[in-house]
């Protein structure tokens, strides 16, 4: 039914609170303690304190449990804990848990977090080292024996048909990079800080996977960050503005597989995205003409360009152009090519900030912001509004 009429859920919560590590290649810490700093930073932006906390939201694949954390940071009792599925996809949806926990009177504050040595330790960019049997590792067996062993190899069979279809060449992706690299060198938390790109850099970087290149590619990163959730009423007697969540959206397409969805009609979308996209569009009442800033996930180039055209911002085959002539200001903190890799959070982050009026590259009057989580898996979405 929520795919097919507006829901309930817009602008009953609010994000009131983000908090970060530095981002870096070598925290020489522990996952935990990266949580710890983010969630304290979180709270301390929000003007709370870990004995406000009743709720928490985290990924799969984290190795920091919401009890553990919960005991670091000195909470009390938790009334709601919650973990989402599918990696990168999971980022927008914890903000989504955290918002119904808060609308329908679970919790009243709930802390997202993501934190981990993506770099230093575990990198999810080595693909498929061992894995336990199971029925949803079982279709990438019929990937891996033919050497599709990596994200990057999954994204380039998509890739590569993409610009067959739209009679493109590489240098189609490497606008998106261009762009999260500019963003990124006037941010000094990025990790690219101060380091833009030419589309002629993009060029000449090395093949990872044709027709991916090294800087179609994103970052590993160890670092963390936090959000805090809670409601529009208490929100606005906290220290910021409140990012109100219009709309927040969950999406599985059709055959939908993890990253490997190879056997669907057309390999040139994410009908993932489409469905996020039909429900963050009815829920808030916006178009694609409505939004000030967009922070798309960014793992991977292609996969920026399919968002644009599943959120109608442009036609299929037309996002390269689109980018190219900044048509709408795209990922300002530099994304996951440029700040950091956190699975999507930090791009939760500068939308907060930019609905705040304070991101390094602030958007003039920006009071909308369109977020977006992994694509090629169950994905998610978000729209935030100043408040009023």
């Amino acid at each position: 039914m929520s795919a097919r009429m507006r829901d309930a859920l817009g602008s009953r919560a609010a994000i009131a609170g983000i908090g970060a590590t530095e981002f870096s290649k070598d925290s020489g810490r522990s996952e935990l303690r990266l949580a710890a700093e983010a969630v304290r930073a979180a709270l301390d932006d929000a003007g709370l304190t870990a004995e406000d906390v009743d709720g928490m939201v985290t990924f799969t694949m984290d190795t920091s449990p919401e009890i553990t954390l919960a005991q670091a940071c000195g909470m009390g009792e938790l009334s709601f804990f919650s973990r989402v599925h599918y990696g990168g996809g999971a980022a927008c949806a914890t903000v989504q848990q955290a918002a119904l926990a808060v609308a329908a009177g679970v919790a009243e504050v709930v802390v997202c977090y993501r934190a981990f040595n993506e770099r230093s330790g575990r990198r999810f960019g080595s693909g498929v080292q061992q894995r336990e049997p199971s029925a949803e590792g079982a279709a990438l067996g019929w990937s891996l024996p033919f050497g599709l062993l990596t994200p990057a190899s999954w994204v380039a069979m998509a890739a590569q048909r993409y610009l067959h279809a739209h009679g493109l060449t590489p240098e189609a992706f490497g606008h998106v990079a261009v762009v999260d690299r500019a963003y990124a060198a006037t941010n000094p938390a990025a990790y690219f800080h101060g380091r833009p790109i030419t589309l002629a850099d993009h060029a000449a970087s090395r093949w990872i996977v044709e027709p991916l290149r090294l800087l179609d590619c994103c970052q590993e990163t160890d670092g963390g960050q936090a959000l805090v959730v809670t409601s529009v009423a208490r929100a606005r007697d906290l220290r910021h503005p409140p990012a109100v969540i219009a709309a927040a959206a969950q999406g599985s397409g059709r055959a939908q597989e993890q990253m490997t969805s190879f056997y669907r009609d057309d390999l040139t979308g994410l009908p993932e995205t489409g469905v996020v996209a039909r429900q963050l569009w009815r829920t808030s009442g916006l178009a694609p003409a409505d939004i000030d800033v967009g922070i798309l996930y960014d793992h991977f180039t292609p996969f920026v360009l399919m968002q644009l055209e599943e959120f109608g911002f442009c036609g299929r085959g037309e996002a390269a152009d689109f980018v190219a002539e900044r048509q709408l200001p795209l990922n300002t903190h530099g994304g996951q090519l440029g700040e950091a890799y956190l699975h999507g959070m930090n791009g939760v982050a500068e939308a907060v900030r930019q609905v705040r009026g304070t991101s390094v590259n602030q958007v003039r009057g920006a009071a909308r912001t369109l977020v977006t989580a992994g694509t090629g898996v169950p994905t998610s979405g978000l729209v935030l509004t100043a408040d009023g």
